[in-house]
């Protein structure tokens, strides 16, 4: 495997791995402030973070090359209110949005039209992320400071929470 591609899918691995966390400490504040369903879909994010590091991991090793399992830092532990979570998972969204298309462009310098072809999946999967957290986010400035909007959303929130596809993370699929 290309050393520069290497390196660069290395830390992926540690962008994904610290937006698991992150999204798991999101979820935690929620649960923290009866915000459940919102809990249950941020916790479900975390699992689905996690999944895509570990399809990285083996897809760096099946490649020959070596993941490196990242140490990470502390995500927050609190959050002014649910706009500012999602503020922020839009925000760090739009970030390894950046970061997988420098790693596309490190390929295509590259000419490893393998790895290239593989992180097309994460490309797709960024413009679904982005998405949803915008939707989110304007259902949330809709609602304002609706107590009763609020619990619905909250609700509406769980009722969508998706259990992500937890199948092996080979890098065929």
């Amino acid at each position: 495997m290309n050393a520069r591609v290497e390196a660069a899918l290395n830390e992926q691995v540690l962008k994904e791995s610290s937006s698991s966390q992150y999204y798991l400490a999101m979820a935690s504040w929620a649960e923290n402030q009866g915000l459940n369903g919102t809990a249950q879909f941020l916790y479900g994010q975390s699992d689905e973070e996690r999944f895509h590091m570990l399809k990285l991991v083996r897809f760096i090793n099946e490649r020959g090359g070596k993941a490196i399992i990242p140490f990470i830092e502390q995500p927050p532990v609190e959050f002014n209110n649910l706009e500012s979570v999602f503020e922020s998972l839009l925000s760090h969204e739009i970030a390894v949005t950046e970061s997988i298309n420098n790693l596309v462009d490190i390929c295509l310098q590259e000419k490893d039209y393998t790895t290239h072809n593989f992180v097309q999946w994460y490309v797709a999967e960024q413009l679904e992320e982005e998405a949803q957290a915008r939707t989110i986010l304007d259902k949330l400035k809709l609602i304002g400071g609706d107590k009763g909007g609020m619990y619905m959303f909250d609700r509406d929130l769980e009722n969508s929470a998706i259990t992500p596809n937890m199948a092996s993370p080979s890098p065929a699929k």
